[in-house]
């Protein structure tokens, strides 16, 4: 675009404060902001959203999505899925989970498998993916979801074992994994993304102008296989395809949540 873009990070509340910054900012086409899977987790977890979800911003772009993997300590008697959610009703309770916080893509990914295997796993939030991977390596967490790239890290040298992807179809960054629907959990689709947002009343040539920047940049080849290697997939959307995204992510956690009665500590 030829102009100078200042990031500016502002962390919190499940990335609420950031996205509450965008909501308020002036919809001149000077602010933008990104979002990832949380943003679509808020609405219901957090009913003291100081923003509306859908009213409050103009979506600009899905720029990609990251399935996840599901590992294991290796000293979990499972090295599939059929042997997972065998092993987990044979004893109820018994095995643990940890995820990187409550409501994370990593969290709500083990509450929608347990729903629809009728499986109980107890649960072990951490404050982030580094805690959590370190204590299932060292054994004292059996089984987590989490994105590819950091969890392959300790499963090539043998410190954990993959079990399956999230994603629909296998996934260039782990090759040797099959799928849940390969292993007999169907139509199991899950994972994390970012998605470019602006605050609502932004111009649509301005708009229209950042989502096709977007995706001329992300069809860029060197770009595509970087993404790839940590297993996350370059896409790319107009405006009407990000807000249709969102609201199915939305309809999708909501089900997830409730079922499960999910909430956040006060």
């Amino acid at each position: 675009l030829g102009q100078t873009f200042v990031i500016e990070n502002k962390p919190g509340a499940n990335a609420a404060i950031g996205t509450d910054s965008v909501a308020k900012a002036a919809p001149d086409g000077y602010t933008f902001g990104t979002v990832i899977a949380a943003h679509s987790v808020n609405p219901t977890l957090n009913p003291k959203l100081p923003y509306d979800t859908m009213k409050d911003f103009t979506y600009v772009s899905l720029t990609s999505v990251a399935p996840l993997i599901l590992i294991a300590h290796p000293s979990v008697p499972a090295s599939n899925m059929k042997e997972l959610i065998a092993l987990a009703k044979a004893k109820p309770g018994t095995l643990n989970f940890a995820s990187s916080g409550i409501g994370s893509a990593a969290h709500l990914t083990m509450e929608m498998l347990k729903s629809r295997e009728g499986i109980n796993l107890q649960h072990i939030p951490y404050k982030g993916t580094a805690g959590a991977l370190q204590d299932l390596v060292g054994g004292q967490i059996s089984v987590m979801f989490d994105v590819i790239g950091p969890l392959m890290s300790q499963v090539t040298p043998g410190n954990a074992k993959a079990i399956a992807v999230t994603a629909k179809d296998r996934v260039p960054a782990a090759t040797n994994v099959a799928t849940m629907t390969e292993q007999g959990v169907p139509d199991f689709v899950s994972g994390t993304w970012s998605m470019i947002i602006a605050p609502a009343g932004t111009p649509k040539e301005i708009v229209d102008r950042i989502s096709l920047e977007a995706k001329k940049a992300l069809s860029d080849p060197d770009l595509k296989k970087k993404l790839d290697d940590q297993g996350i997939v370059a896409m790319g959307s107009t405006p009407d395809e990000a807000r249709a995204f969102v609201t199915e992510q939305i309809a999708l956690w909501k089900k997830v949540i409730v079922e499960a009665n999910i909430k956040l500590p006060e």
